[in-house]
């Protein structure tokens, strides 16, 4: 018996480190964009391959960091564990609603969130999104805190927005549920900076089906302050220039959040399985140019 354990204890070690062994990105054949001469190096404390029993709270953090979910989403902790070899952030309909800063709740979500930043580099997530009106994200953004002058502004990175359920009637929410939604934002600079805000989308249908029946890689290369590379499923969809700089740190956040523009259905939306109302990363990597 003593001898089964320790055989499977090596071959448990092994596995592990020929996942943390992966060598660059996810990219289809020709599809790497990166310069000859050098190479991607992964990220150890903004990558994961979420093959514990737990989330590894040293690296994620589970609680919010102050933001406790845009009404009637309220953020819990309880929501979210890491099973089956996937980070899991199941969407709930509350026993009764909450009341917090004077919003009121009414559905539970999630948030987790790197502690670690970095600026430039290549991010990516294999992703299956949730079947409800509750989003599935996968994004970056810069922390305010501490920054002064004209670097006191907000920058965001959205890799994958998504939902499983339109409920809207509003144009622009056709197709949030089968293609890859991302942008990038500038908003809140100071008066008197000369930085502009606004945002530059960008948009990729995926190739059949709905962001619920598979899993998919959402990834995109921070390349410099002003080029932003979108990849689906390993291939290049769309390069887009931000709108002001990008050339402050961001976080990474992996989020299912409520959404004013795709409100609660009027059954409540959460008739469904834990399965349909949970959305699923195998993995998150990522990687710096060396």
């Amino acid at each position: 018996m003593a001898r089964l354990k320790k055989l499977v204890t090596l071959i448990i070690i092994i596995t592990l480190n020929s996942l943390y062994a992966q060598k660059s990105p996810y990219f289809e054949k020709g599809e790497d964009p990166k310069p000859e001469g050098t190479k991607w190096k992964l990220v150890k404390g903004m990558s994961d391959e979420f093959n514990g029993k737990s989330v590894n709270e040293g690296k994620w953090q589970i609680s919010g960091q102050g933001w406790i979910g845009r009404a009637p989403g309220l953020f819990q902790a309880e929501n979210i564990k890491v099973a089956d070899g996937n980070l899991q952030i199941t969407t709930k309909k509350l026993a009764k609603p909450i009341v917090k800063n004077g919003n009121t709740f009414t559905h539970g979500g999630g948030y987790v969130g790197s502690y670690e930043s970095m600026k430039y580099g290549y991010y990516e997530a294999r992703m299956k999104a949730n079947k409800t009106f509750m989003s599935s994200t996968f994004w970056l953004i810069n922390d305010r805190k501490g920054t002064k002058g004209c670097d006191n502004r907000v920058t965001e990175l959205d890799i994958q927005e998504c939902f499983g359920q339109i409920t809207s009637d509003r144009q622009f929410t056709i197709g949030f549920d089968q293609r890859m939604n991302s942008n990038t934002h500038s908003r809140g600079v100071k008066e008197g900076c000369d930085i502009p805000e606004g945002r530059s989308p960008a948009k990729a249908n995926l190739a059949s089906g709905k962001v619920y029946d598979d899993y998919h890689v959402y990834a995109v290369w921070w390349k410099s302050k002003d080029e932003i590379l979108f990849f689906l499923d390993g291939k290049l969809h769309s390069k887009v220039k931000p709108p002001a700089d990008f050339d402050l740190d961001m976080h990474l956040r992996m989020v299912v959040e409520t959404y004013n523009w795709n409100p609660v259905p009027a059954d409540g939306g959460m008739t469904g399985s834990k399965e349909d109302r949970t959305t699923s990363y195998d993995w998150v990597r990522t990687w710096k140019l060396k």
